[in-house]
């Protein structure tokens, strides 16, 4: 895999988005409008994301219409110097043919995306699970170190209100997807890496592609850049391996990792170099989510971090952006103030209400190491009382794929509910239900919840969690689907429960 053509920003006056109210598209377009070009686009609904983008000057279109393209460049004035294309508006887009027929070039959102970043300092966080989280951390870090970056991540900021901006800083700061290699988009500056792990097998095939696709991100950073990497992840660290192993004209490698003794079951020998900065305590705070993160730098120095964030899994992310920020030249003190001010992602475990003492979050959880991670970090906050999940499956494949893993870490829950594939971009796959997982759930689980272990329909995932549920306990849902749109029940069938 090599890194594929990318646009020059200064030959581009007028660029059209097509998928333009996705996450992805509207924060590239978001960001080529802020720095002066005229913007117009397409999307199959009126996404309310459209409207904050018409605020800076876009011209937008609801309906995909092969007569968009030449509608857009009449209504701005301008030939449509190129297209930018979200996954959803592929070659059968019929607006998407029209502009090929007119000879203009069709660019992948990444693309764009590494055209934005022209003229800027790159800060990249790639892995295959806490890349939003960990860049969403980033741009909050920089913001409030006063550092005004540009950003792009892959779900909404809270503190920042937005996914997406372009800042007068020197840096930029994005998520780099490994889902379809288009993390062989960007040249980055400092990479952080979080884990490296098998997924998206639908379009790699094989675990060794997956470990593959990193190494050639890895070859890419800068010569004089940083490879910022999880010692305590085993595909993490092999990579980092490799990276010292091909020479020293390479990016620079940086490790962090929870030390020894508050890891048993670390891997001693991923940590046969000094870590560059290790977490050596972490205690939970007195608020409903949060955690008292200590690091120390291999130089003997101290960070304390207060984190809004929860869960192991957490802190690493924490350390990964505070190193980064560090050998970016940032303030060791600054850095950890911008941290601690970091108050979420959308559905990166978001708290979504606490009624009657029982707590309600939300998180995109799809890959089994992610379930875990959540459900983790959910036992943890409950303190002795009960977890309570709703799982929505996410793709056929990863179903198939994974169900014994995922089975494994839902049974760290004390009830799950287990609804009907999400099937996303695929059709379905003959044999492959939700019932690989619930049938392979912990016995002592089934034992004695059998009814919260079944494949449910929303309406009784949604009765039943709300009967099970008592004071103190915590309601999670789980998927990268549509399962977050239970939460607004749930809430109400506890509303109604308490009156």
């Amino acid at each position: 895999m090599t890194q594929q053509p990318v646009p020059a920003l200064h030959e581009i006056s007028h660029a059209h988005f097509l998928g333009v109210g996705g996450v992805g598209v509207s924060g590239v377009a978001r960001i080529m409008a802020a720095r002066g070009i005229t913007v117009t686009g397409t999307d199959a609904k009126d996404l309310p994301v459209m409207d904050s983008l018409r605020e800076r000057g876009a011209i937008l279109y609801v309906g995909y219409a092969a007569d968009n393209i030449a509608r857009a460049e009449q209504e701005t004035g301008q030939p449509i110097d190129l297209i930018i294309a979200s996954t959803v508006a592929g070659a059968e887009n019929t607006e998407r043919q029209a502009a090929e027929a007119a000879g203009i070039p069709v660019y992948h959102r990444s693309q764009g995306l590494a055209a934005a970043m022209d003229g800027k300092k790159v800060l990249t966080v790639a892995g295959t699970h806490g890349k939003t989280t960990t860049s969403s951390m980033a741009a909050v870090t920089f913001k409030h170190a006063g550092y005004d970056p540009s950003f792009a991540v892959g779900a909404g900021i809270a503190n920042l209100g937005t996914n997406a901006d372009h800042g007068a800083g020197d840096w930029f700061i994005a998520e780099a997807d490994e889902s379809d290699g288009s993390l062989l988009n960007y040249t980055p500056d400092i990479s952080i890496i979080t884990n490296i792990e098998a997924d998206h097998l639908d379009y790699y095939g094989t675990e060794a592609a997956v470990h593959q696709v990193f190494s050639d991100f890895a070859a890419q950073i800068r010569p004089d850049g940083a490879l910022v990497l999880c010692a305590d992840d085993a595909g993490a660290a092999a990579l980092g391996q490799r990276h010292r192993d091909a020479g020293a004209t390479g990016a620079e490698v940086y490790t962090y990792g929870l030390v020894s003794s508050m890891n048993p079951h670390q891997n001693l020998n991923t940590h046969d170099r000094q870590l560059d900065l290790a977490i050596i305590d972490i205690q939970p705070d007195d608020a409903e989510t949060g955690q008292h993160v200590t690091y120390r730098f291999a130089d003997g120095s101290y960070q304390e971090v207060q984190l809004a964030t929860p869960g192991t899994h957490n802190a690493l992310n924490a350390a990964g952006v505070l190193l980064a920020a560090v050998v970016a030249g940032v303030p060791a003190d600054a850095a950890a103030k911008g941290l601690s001010a970091f108050a979420g992602s959308a559905r990166r475990f978001e708290h979504h209400g606490t009624i009657n003492d029982i707590r309600v979050f939300d998180d995109y959880a799809h890959h089994p190491t992610e379930v875990q991670a959540a459900i983790r970090a959910a036992n943890s906050m409950a303190a002795g009382k009960k977890v309570h999940v709703i799982f929505q499956p996410h793709l056929y494949s990863r179903t198939r794929d994974f169900a014994p893993e995922f089975a494994e870490a839902l049974s760290q829950a004390s009830t799950v509910r287990v609804l009907d594939i999400y099937r996303a971009r695929e059709t379905p796959i003959d044999g492959v239900t939700a019932e690989l997982i619930t049938g392979q759930l912990a016995p002592e689980l089934t034992a004695r919840y059998p009814h919260a272990t079944q494949v449910a329909t929303p309406d009784q995932a949604v009765q039943s969690v709300v009967q099970a549920a008592t004071p103190g306990d915590i309601i999670l849902t789980l998927g990268a689907g549509d399962v977050n749109q239970l939460i607004d029940d749930i809430l109400s069938e506890l509303t109604v429960r308490n009156t």
